[in-house]
């Protein structure tokens, strides 16, 4: 059972998030925490797969900034911030600290926030003990065909997916191996060119593969910066 931590002063907002937690995965156990010498107390006694935490506890700013130092130096457990801090400033700077993710708050719907936190337990789940990425045993066995744009086929079998989602898979795919950040991705896009639309079609893209492939797991968020196509050649 995955265990996570929810690190808000507002009970209603923390209820809010573990709902949201609660309702995308029925195997996760939700601690939720008010205080930031309660939060760090706990972080010390327990291992979480992912931290929730907002940057502002009680009269404390940035209480949360500590918080994430103090994971850093522990365990280095994946943290998505969620915050009222306006994201253009913010962001930046939880990219600075190795957030995972951030999302400002009234900003975004429970969807966004779900497939945000998916994406990120799956990334964590993937790695290994150390932190580090496991490697993907399987090869490369994705075919594309980019002068008829049709369905790719994965493993022979057609992956559907509208022709949005196609160029980007194509844009990953072409660059396997190598990060492709949000503002490339954003070139391959008509419209909705921001991270949550980006992040809503490589959701789309996922589950395409995961109705033919249910262990697939060839597209690695890399945090704060874009995606990136796992699989290496056969």
């Amino acid at each position: 059972m995955a265990k996570v931590a929810v690190i808000e002063d507002d009970v209603p907002t923390s209820n809010q998030l573990r709902g949201w937690i609660e309702s995308a995965r029925a195997d996760i156990e939700v601690h939720q925490w008010f205080t930031r010498d309660d939060a760090e107390a706990a972080l010390a006694r327990e291992t979480y797969d992912v931290v929730v935490l907002d940057i502002e506890l009680g009269r404390e700013r940035h209480a949360g900034v500590a918080i994430i130092n103090a994971i850093n130096k522990q365990r280095g457990t994946p943290v998505l911030v969620v915050s009222a801090m306006p994201a253009t400033i913010y962001r930046g700077i939880m990219k600075a600290l190795d957030a995972w993710d951030y999302l400002q708050k009234t900003t975004f719907e429970e969807a966004d926030f779900i497939d945000t936190f998916l994406e990120i337990l799956r990334a964590a789940r993937d790695r290994g003990p150390s932190g580090q990425e496991v490697a993907a045993p399987r090869g490369d066995e994705l075919s594309l065909d980019p002068l008829r744009q049709g369905s790719p086929l994965w493993r022979g079998q057609r992956v559907n997916l509208p022709l949005t989602a196609q160029r980007i898979l194509a844009a990953l795919h072409q660059r396997r191996g190598e990060v492709v950040s949000y503002d490339e991705l954003y070139q391959v896009v008509k419209s909705g060119r921001n991270r949550d639309n980006i992040r809503k079609h490589v959701s789309t893209i996922r589950d395409a593969f995961r109705e033919i492939d249910p262990g697939f797991d060839g597209i690695e968020n890399v945090p704060m910066r874009g995606f990136r196509w796992a699989l290496k050649r056969s």
